[in-house]
């Protein structure tokens, strides 16, 4: 009954039947189907975190709900889930997209696609806990705030006219809360943004 139904529904409309189409026509006549992809099989119901929304998905697009995602022909349905009226099936496709990093055309339709600004903060939102950034000077040690550090190299600073010498103690620094490698510090009087990598804690 599938091939015959698939026959007849390339007959129909050959030139603009897509693969999901035919799967979610098919899979409309037993009642199953992957929400993103359209694909029968074992399904499974999928709440979208944070919101309680939930999406009923085929086990290729369960699974690149974790872990490390290949690029591959099945991914290429996020061309038509990214425009889905569906805000749920939105945040699922401009999840998977921004973990294809290194797929070309996924950066390209990240690019052009355009989710409302409160699908846009949903999808930002995956629920993971935020990594504990560790701040480290040029020996491994780790810094806090308040931290005395010496230069171990002279610093040109840009746009301040002068450079931090070698030796030069940086009393009282701050640690950059998004980049474990910058600390913030007063060098001649002037607040500057130091590269922990040329930095050696005081003892």
């Amino acid at each position: 009954m599938g091939l015959r139904l698939r026959q007849r529904i390339l007959l129909l409309n050959p030139n603009r039947t897509t693969r999901r189409d035919i799967n979610k026509i098919i899979g409309m006549q037993d009642g199953h189907i992957c929400d993103l992809c359209g694909a029968g099989g074992d399904l499974t119901a999928v709440a979208v975190a944070p919101r309680d929304d939930s999406v009923t998905l085929c086990p290729t697009c369960t699974a690149g709900l974790s872990g490390s995602i290949q690029d591959g022909p099945h991914w290429h349905i996020l061309h038509e889930a990214i425009w889905s009226a569906h805000a749920a099936l939105q945040v699922l496709a401009w999840r998977f997209l921004t973990r294809l990093e290194t797929a070309l055309w996924a950066r390209e339709l990240l690019e052009i696609a355009y989710l409302e600004p409160d699908i846009l903060a949903w999808a930002q939102q995956t629920g993971e806990a935020a990594p504990v950034l560790v701040h480290r000077d040029s020996n491994g040690t780790i810094l806090t705030q308040g931290d005395t550090v010496v230069l171990i190299k002279d610093l040109p600073v840009k746009g301040a006219g002068f450079t931090a010498k070698r030796g030069t103690a940086v009393r009282s620094i701050s640690l950059v809360v998004d980049n474990e490698g910058h600390i913030e510090g007063r060098v001649n009087a002037q607040r500057i943004v130091i590269l922990t990598a040329f930095v050696k804690k005081s003892s």
